[in-house]
């Protein structure tokens, strides 16, 4: 913002010409100072299983393709002719949000990315520190899982 100009955001208002804002920094892993930790986002790890009837593997494995073309925050897909399963970064306000999302993402994206006609039948959301905490204490992928579309 230029001073001498209004905030949109519900500033200060006019600010005198020379007047400067100052900068605030935000270590990582810190909190802008005065936002509620409640209504700033967050990354949440996310796991989406599905199922359902045999289908070519070639076709779960071009579906998924597909999917992570439309949307690249897909981090890696590993699949069977049977079962499939999805994992991810989401960045949202709380983890009923992040649930939300990836619980609408396999039907959202059936006919676009022509996914099989399964049912999602598992799904974990944890946030970032528990990740980093399970992938620490050896459970969970390892940080090096390739990225991508892999059989199981």
């Amino acid at each position: 913002m230029r001073p001498g100009t209004t905030s949109s955001r519900g500033g200060t208002g006019f600010r005198a010409a020379g007047d400067e804002r100052s900068l605030t920094s935000v270590p990582a892993g810190g909190r802008f100072p005065g936002g509620e930790p409640h209504d700033l986002p967050r990354l949440w790890h996310v796991t989406l299983s599905v199922s359902g009837v045999r289908a070519p593997v070639t076709e779960v494995r071009r579906a998924l393709e597909q999917l992570a073309h439309d949307h690249p925050f897909l981090l890696t897909s590993r699949y069977a002719d049977d079962h499939a399963e999805i994992r991810y970064w989401e960045e949202a306000r709380d983890l009923h949000d992040a649930a939300a999302v990836a619980l609408r993402l396999w039907g959202e994206h059936r006919q676009t990315a022509g996914l099989p006609p399964w049912e999602i039948v598992g799904l974990e959301v944890i946030d970032r520190p528990t990740y980093h905490q399970r992938v620490a204490a050896g459970y969970g992928p390892a940080l090096a899982t390739p990225m991508g579309v892999h059989p199981f």
